[in-house]
């Protein structure tokens, strides 16, 4: 047993441990953080119809399986848990539907300090409706715009004026696609215009390659009397995108549509197909840009066609609308195929030849 004396420099150190560890303002020295992930691609999906494997498709179950995306990340902030492949190279998540929840979804992605996301790629791959004087269902369509259509004014059917093509007005405007005052501040998220080398070399790359076809679409598109880009067989083709968390549907909301993406772009953009999610996506990769957590000059969006937007001449919107709330969309599964079979060249593309594009995005001139 020490004697009292021996004691003293043992319980001083010991004091002083005590001291350090308990004094406010001190903690615990930290265990070194871990090095972050650092996908090369991230693939955005929307929607899935169950699960994430082993059952009916959605948007994202192509994905999960066929690239291997079997390591589970728990992202409680996100709508579900992310997926990776075994290197870590592709990265999946899955937003949920609607603007405001792909918004969420990857902004809680972009701020977790788990990942480093500023020198990936961005795929947003989901299926659309197709407006028939461009395209046909089975088509796979690379945007070159993504316009906002929720932020306006509306008025009701019943009450337009008799001189207004629509009730939709523009913010700002005081009758459907107004000419904007010069001095007029344009709407921060309206339109965002996808890096166009970017673009084009993804459909460079894609272009040729065959779609799925079969009986049930060729049927369909016989349908489209007078609509020559209709009755083509599915193709690889660029084209503007409208985001809208309303399913609309009928021939009248495809000339709106028409009319608010020509007018949003000042004549530059041409629309093709209609979704729910991506002006939300590129909200919040603007945003994540700007705080250094990701670069929206490298994001893609590709849109496959799962039906038409519109009725088919002599039928009504509704006949056509109920139809496809039905899931009797007339190329569900087709369009799957193609946002995957398309998507993911340009993904094994930007992996094989990562040493020339980490630095700087592939372009091509349009």
């Amino acid at each position: 047993m020490l004697s009292l004396p021996r004691r003293l420099p043992f319980l001083f150190h010991f004091l002083a441990g005590l001291l350090a560890v308990l004094a406010p303002g001190r903690a615990p020295a930290a265990a070194p953080a871990a090095e972050p992930l650092r996908p090369k691609v991230v693939v955005v999906a929307m929607f899935e119809v169950g699960k994430d494997t082993g059952d009916t498709p959605g948007e994202y179950q192509f994905w999960v399986e066929r690239e291997k995306l079997d390591r589970v990340i728990p992202l409680p902030a996100g709508f579900r848990d992310v997926r990776t492949n075994a290197d870590g190279s592709v990265l999946g998540i899955l937003t949920g539907v609607g603007n405001t929840s792909s918004a969420t979804s990857i902004m809680a992605l972009g701020l977790d300090p788990r990942f480093d996301l500023s020198k990936s790629y961005w795929l947003v791959a989901g299926i659309a409706g197709i407006d028939p004087a461009d395209g046909s269902i089975g088509a796979a369509a690379w945007a070159d715009f993504v316009v906002e259509g929720d932020l306006g004014h509306e008025i009701d059917a019943r009450e337009i004026p008799a001189d207004w093509p629509t009730g939709y007005v523009p913010l700002r405007a005081h009758r459907p696609y107004e000419a904007a005052a010069p001095d007029q501040p344009t709407t921060p998220g309206q339109v965002f215009e996808l890096n166009p080398g970017l673009v084009e070399w993804a459909f460079q790359l894609t272009k040729d390659m065959p779609l799925a076809d079969n009986p049930q679409m060729q049927a369909r598109r016989a349908t489209y009397t007078g609509f020559p880009a209709a009755q083509l067989p599915p193709r690889v083709q660029k084209g503007a995108t409208i985001s809208s968390s309303t399913y609309w549907h009928g021939r009248l909301l495809d000339q709106w549509a028409n009319d608010w993406v020509r007018y949003h772009t000042g004549g530059r953009g041409n629309y093709v197909t209609t979704a729910m999610e991506d002006t939300g996506t590129l909200h919040a990769l603007t945003a994540l840009t700007r705080a250094g957590r990701a670069d929206v000059r490298r994001v893609l969006v590709l849109r496959t066609a799962s039906n038409f937007d519109m009725q088919w001449p002599g039928g009504t919107a509704a006949e056509s609308m109920n139809g496809e709330k039905l899931g009797l969309y007339s190329a569900y599964l087709p369009s799957l195929e193609a946002a995957y079979g398309v998507g993911s060249r340009v993904v094994h593309t930007l992996l094989a030849d990562w040493a020339r594009y980490e630095a700087e995005p592939p372009a091509a001139k349009p």
